[in-house]
């Protein structure tokens, strides 16, 4: 496996991310959208989501195919981003047609960014214009980093962010993964220098430092690590939300099993990770109309292959937070210059 040219979820044809932020805010939206309406399904292992048109992404339920997938900063108020992609899809004549009616279908996830030194003291909720102008923007190339939903991002003890990583199997199915990383848990170990992920870095796409040679562990740093981590969970709730898709042509039901599969990219790169102060989520997308010739070997590796660009994407997330005005935590370049 190798990733795809741009190492980007939008390595899988058909597929386009779109970000807007608010510099001023601290905050941000980030949607996937794609050229034709494709199937999607999610898996939540977080103890605190906050979620939007997700019930509809059961195997079980009727709706088959969404029209774009939304994350948002501004915990609950940033579910209204959906209601701008809504717009935005309606006035180009997308969405699920009931006679005359057009509805699109518009599943979200947000984070929370509130106590992030951003100024939110706003009289409109920000989020319907940001997601709109998300949407608008959708290209195969997008920033990471500190962008888009990533915007405000925070983890235990550095700037969080927006990441994407891809993977092209031998088969030639292409795997991506997109998230908005901000987790109650680290994203480094205890000397901030070197990623949980480490292990699955593919050339120096997080810097290439490799595994942390003390283990990881650091005993007397990270005891005072995780005293921060806990002393936080007092003040501000977290939350990964990201999304797997691949160009392979799975059902309902096999999207949910790579989303399961994918959450293992989120403990292998957060410590601790699905906290019941997090509402880990991943949503999971095919856009793709390649047949799966054995379907539980392959679906198997496609899981597999979601976890890998999920970690990867975490670790650059972090590794590509910018520096902003007002910061409340330094970034992983700040810590390691």
């Amino acid at each position: 496996m190798t990733p795809g040219p741009k190492n980007l979820i939008t390595d899988i044809a058909g597929l386009r991310v779109g970000n807007a932020q608010d510099a001023k805010l601290k905050s941000g939206v980030t949607v996937l959208t794609a050229d034709q309406p494709f199937t999607a399904s999610v898996h939540v292992m977080g103890g605190a989501p906050g979620t939007r048109e997700t019930d509809l992404l059961a195997p079980d339920k009727s709706v088959a195919q969404v029209d774009a997938l939304v994350l948002s900063g501004g915990s609950a108020y940033g579910l209204d981003a959906c209601s701008g992609v809504m717009d935005a899809l309606r006035a180009r004549g997308r969405g699920f047609r009931v006679g005359p009616a057009i509805v699109p279908i518009v599943p979200g996830a947000i984070l929370f960014d509130l106590l992030n030194g951003g100024d939110k003291d706003w009289d409109e909720n920000p989020y319907r214009a940001l997601g709109r102008a998300a949407f608008e923007a959708a290209a195969p190339d997008f920033d990471l980093g500190t962008a888009g939903a990533g915007t405000g991002a925070l983890t235990a003890m550095h700037k969080g962010g927006l990441g994407s990583a891809s993977l092209v199997l031998g088969d030639g199915t292409t795997v991506g993964a997109l998230v908005a990383a901000n987790p109650m848990g680290s994203v480094t170990t205890a000397g901030g220098r070197h990623f949980w992920a480490a292990p699955f870095e593919i050339g120096d796409e997080f810097g290439g430092f490799g595994a942390d040679p003390s283990g990881g562990l650091g005993r007397d740093l990270q005891s005072r690590r995780m005293q921060t981590m806990l002393d936080m969970m007092e003040e501000r709730v977290n939350t990964t939300i990201a999304i797997v898709a691949t160009d392979a042509a799975l059902t309902k039901a096999q999207c949910q099993r790579m989303a399961i599969a994918a959450h293992d990219g989120i403990a292998r790169a957060i410590v601790p990770s699905h906290s019941p102060f997090d509402g880990d989520l991943v949503f999971a997308a095919s856009a793709g109309a390649r047949p799966l010739a054995d379907p539980d070997r392959e679906l198997g590796e496609i899981g597999h292959a979601a976890a890998l660009c999920l970690a990867r994407a975490i670790a650059r997330a972090v590794y590509l937070a910018r520096p902003e005005p007002g910061d409340t935590l330094p970034t992983w370049a700040q810590d390691n210059a």
